[in-house]
């Protein structure tokens, strides 16, 4: 991580410079995955799925024994945390459910507003060098609350051609059972232009990586709804010499470990702290399998000394 001391606001922005995006170079990729998913469907799917992921399927929907397999391989402890999160983010999203107010405007005239469901909608779970489970339970438990006719996941398989076993048991436990094991730009295409096996939807919902987000917003040009293109992971944190450098240095990698392009920063007012926090990444990257990308994504983030948090806040 670069370390920078008591910087002008201009020094501050070189640094903090978001890495770039070589968007052109990924656009002139993404469009013939869309096009060879729009004329050839299904086998568009495996043929790119073997090309990208290595891993060559003979059907793309999870069946229902594959449910019953994740089932079994997720541990207790964790059924029990994803059961704690998934009534936590139902309290909250059930709270955002409006009652209809009719106001009466004139003589004979009644006015009012509602939300209705979108009737179909596709969720993409990032699944491939890292299962984001908690991204279903965040889209899908909203989906559920809104009552969405249906509701479709895509989810990159592994390398043994299956669905990770946390996602599919998140998808048990919320009564989702339209998986499919197609990830990438590809799969937004399917549900973009639905294929023979996977159903065109409304809305696109989900994050992803940069041929991912590419592909939405192609998509979203296209006339299908998105809910926004996602850019890569960051995470600035403000902290002074009473913070615990554990708690700073787990937050900083929980980012960093997303993505190569992901950036990290941590503005502080203690000296002493900074060189507690790199004491701190730096043993706990020895942990983590995800050493490499972590590594690469850190090149990019900085730890910041300044004098005062309006300082701190001013440079946020």
């Amino acid at each position: 991580m670069k370390i920078l001391k008591y910087p002008n606001i201009e020094e501050a922005s070189k640094v903090l410079k978001r890495p770039v995006l070589e968007m052109k170079s990924i656009q002139q990729k993404v469009i013939p995955i869309l096009n060879s998913v729009k004329k050839n469907g299904d086998k568009a799917l495996i043929d790119l799925t073997k090309k990208f992921d290595g891993v060559e399927l003979e059907q793309l929907r999870v069946e229902e024994f594959e449910f019953d397999e994740a089932e079994k391989s997720v541990s207790d402890d964790l059924k029990n945390a994803i059961e704690v999160a998934r009534q936590n983010i139902f309290k909250f999203h059930s709270s955002q459910k409006l009652d209809i107010k009719k106001i009466k405007i004139d003589e004979g005239i009644t006015c009012w507003r509602k939300s209705i469901p979108i009737e179909k909608v596709g969720l993409y779970i990032p699944g491939g060098s890292s299962p984001l489970f908690s991204t279903l339970l965040m889209l899908g438990v909203p989906a559920k609350i809104a009552e969405c006719k249906e509701i479709s996941v895509c989810t990159p398989p592994q390398k043994d051609g299956k669905i990770a076993p946390q996602i599919l048991y998140v998808a048990k436990s919320l009564g989702i059972t339209d998986v499919f094991k197609v990830g990438g730009a590809q799969a937004i295409a399917a549900m973009a232009y639905g294929t023979g096996t996977i159903p065109k939807v409304d809305k696109i919902f989900g994050p992803g990586n940069q041929w991912v987000t590419a592909a939405k917003q192609f998509v979203n040009a296209d006339g299908v709804a998105i809910d926004m293109p996602a850019g890569p992971s960051e995470v600035l944190v403000i902290a002074d010499d009473s913070a615990d450098p554990r708690f700073i240095a787990a937050d900083l990698l929980s980012q960093a470990e997303h993505g190569p392009d992901s950036q990290v920063v941590l503005i502080t007012t203690s000296e002493s702290l900074i060189d507690a926090v790199r004491n701190k990444i730096d043993n706990f990257i020895e942990q983590l399998s995800r050493k490499e990308i972590i590594e690469k994504s850190l090149q990019s983030s900085a730890i910041i000394l300044v004098k005062d948090f309006d300082e701190a806040i001013t440079i946020s």
